[in-house]
């Protein structure tokens, strides 16, 4: 996509609570300017080519969560663990309970994705670093203020088809709850800006309830879908950008997110937390707003009908091509999402969408020459059960801890590194290191350079992509997590229904909850959810809980799924876990997943210590300063 830094003065002002809110730069330095430089309201917002222009740059408040920096790391449940030393990354200081380290003022580092940068979309700066500069926090407020100038001139846009108004108020609104929603799900209920605040004006608007902002979020969202088209190529706002449109937003992204922030307000995390963010944890972990469950259901079931028939651009993929989901490698720098990723961030450069960031990140000293800074975790791994459908600790599975890789669930395999794997197919010395040796005590076990678990991560990134394959050349190699795919739909729409009605309840769609599950199953070629676990409402919504952990594994969801459904602070979802084992008898290097152990044992490597102040972050204390109304989390 086109990126175009469009300057208004109006615009520039920036962030959504005025200039004292988080944005950094200076409005003064952008004030001198000559006037001649200046485009007019009237110019800017008259047609649809200029009002495009001004609204493109909203894309570019999505931020990059998975390369934000030159190692980051976006998985903060219990899903993976950082090496020893990488005290600077936040995931370690979430396994702390240091939430504070969202925060470049007390992380030092600016390693996370939601606090980039000492200013924001700087036209100086579109180049390499660009990445650098797009945090959440000042992202969002800058793109609620500009989404808000744009709604409010409407009425200059005068030379314009009403579909060219359609899509580009549509687009507005999207971001306006886009962001909305993405600051609640980390800090709960927000003031929900909806005009724009002169930066002169005293502030007074009151954090939302998050139920409240949720649902202002998913109304920006149902209007912004019913005014976007389903396909750009197919309409005529995108005939000029035709073929170039997938990083769009459309209707069913709009659906998608509307389903999305319904099922948060339904969530039993919102739904126990009161107006001042105090969130009663002993609540259970099924006790979901049936209201806006229905609701979230009736959204989802939309989406998915309109994707069941045929009326979208969007299908799940096979599983044969599971891996073009995230990452291509030698297709003139392909974006990786086939027809299954939704939302997307808005790519930098070339460089940046190539190894730096997430190859290094979990290939190891003896594959990349750098430490695997982040690797599964033991009792995360334990998610994927067999491909016969059944969790490894039902005694029904045929789980044997002998021979711990066999018979899994194919997702197993085409994400995580094992004992034996093939890692290298060139030459490499000693050859023994051609294959993982994941064993306790073996070349590709180290707590520093290796992996302390026995797991290392191969979803995002191809074999070959080591020192010795030579697999990340540069401008070859294009990794992107998403925000959002079809997957991930079908999982939602599933929770929601299961959450009003069990297995058996459906809304707006053919497929009941069980059916939408075992889409995704089979797509894997897993067997479906086994009927001992779908007459029960509660053992159903564990196996909908579990089919997310295990496709949507590593993207970044877990963190915000385990706190929403109030087990954070539970175990065994506090805990991190190491596999422990010997080989036994010959290692076939053919068949790994045949390799028989023994002394198969989990161990405990790290127990997170949360209280009832980590159900949210901490807001930045110079901005629960500006007025009353603004109060900090509790227990920050």
């Amino acid at each position: 996509m086109t990126r175009i830094i469009s300057k208004y003065k109006s615009a520039c002002l920036a962030l959504a609570l005025g200039c004292s809110l988080a944005l950094t730069t200076s409005c003064t330095d952008y004030l001198d300017k000559s006037p001649e430089s200046d485009v007019s309201p009237e110019a800017a917002f008259k047609n649809f080519k200029n009002f495009q222009g001004f609204t493109e740059e909203l894309y570019l408040c999505i931020p990059d969560f998975s390369k934000s920096y030159w190692t980051t790391c976006w998985n903060w449940g219990e899903d993976d663990i950082q090496a020893v030393g990488f005290d600077y990354l936040m995931g370690y200081k979430v396994d702390q309970g240091d939430f504070w380290g969202w925060q470049q003022e007390y992380d030092g580092w600016g390693a996370s994705f939601m606090d980039q940068g000492s200013s924001f979309l700087d036209p100086n700066d579109a180049g390499n670093n660009y990445r650098f500069s797009r945090g959440l926090w000042k992202a969002a407020w800058y793109g609620i203020r500009k989404a808000n100038l744009g709604l409010e001139n409407m009425d200059l846009m005068t030379a314009a088809t009403q579909e060219e108004k359609n899509t580009i108020k549509g687009q507005l609104l999207f971001f306006r709850g886009w962001l909305h929603f993405q600051l609640m799900q980390y800090f709960g209920g927000l003031p929900y800006i909806d005009h724009t605040i002169a930066a002169d004006q005293p502030m007074t608007l009151p954090r939302e309830t998050c139920q409240a902002c949720a649902e202002k979020a998913a109304k920006d969202f149902r209007e912004a879908a019913e005014l976007l088209p389903i396909d750009w190529d197919k309409s005529s706002v995108g005939r000029n950008t035709l073929g170039k449109n997938g990083f769009r937003i459309n209707k069913i992204t709009a659906l998608a997110y509307e389903g999305k922030s319904l099922l948060w307000a339904a969530s039993p995390l919102v739904k126990n937390c009161d107006a001042k963010m105090n969130v009663n944890g002993n609540a259970s972990t099924y006790d979901y707003d049936t209201n806006y469950a229905q609701q979230a259901a009736e959204a989802l079931g939309e989406l998915l009908t309109l994707v069941e028939t045929g009326q979208t651009q969007y299908k799940l993929v096979d599983f044969a091509d599971y891996s073009d989901l995230f990452y291509t490698w030698n297709k003139n720098m392909l974006p990786p999402g086939s027809t299954e990723n939704i939302l997307r961030d808005i790519p930098a450069d070339a460089w940046h969408n190539s190894h730096f960031g997430v190859f290094t990140e979990f290939g190891g000293q003896i594959l990349t020459g750098g430490q695997a800074a982040s690797q599964p975790t033991a009792n995360y791994v334990n998610y994927y059960g067999m491909a016969n459908g059944l969790p490894l600790d039902d005694p029904e599975s045929g789980f044997d801890p002998t021979h711990p890789w066999k018979n899994r669930d194919p997702r197993f395999y085409h994400d995580i590194v094992y004992d034996g794997v093939k890692v290298v197919e060139g030459i490499i010395k000693p050859d023994a290191n051609r294959y993982a040796n994941l064993y306790t005590g073996g070349t590709y076990r180290d707590d520093i350079n290796e992996s302390r678990t026995g797991y290392l991560l191969y979803k995002f990134i191809p074999m070959i992509a080591n020192n010795y394959d030579m697999g990340s050349t540069y401008n070859k190699l294009y990794i992107d997590v998403p925000y959002l795919r079809l997957a991930d739909c079908y999982l939602m729409y599933a929770e929601a229904c299961a959450a009003v009605g069990g297995a058996t309840a459906s809304a707006k769609c053919s497929l009941t909850a069980l059916d939408a599950v075992n889409k995704i199953r089979e797509r894997a070629g897993v067997e479906g959810v086994a009927a001992k676990f779908t007459g029960n409402k509660d053992k159903f919504m564990d196996e909908v809980r579990r089919e997310r952990a295990v496709e949507l594994a590593f993207e970044g969801h877990r963190f915000n799924d385990l706190r929403r459904w109030l087990l954070l602070d539970k175990a065994p979802y506090n805990i991190k876990t190491s596999q422990e084992f010997v080989r036994a008898g010959k290692f076939d290097p053919k068949n790994p997943q045949n390799t028989e152990v023994s002394g198969f044992t989990e161990k405990t490597i790290l127990t997170r210590h949360f209280t009832s102040k980590h159900w949210w972050m901490p807001l930045k204390k110079k901005d629960t300063s500006i007025y009353p109304e603004m109060f900090q989390n509790p227990g920050w």
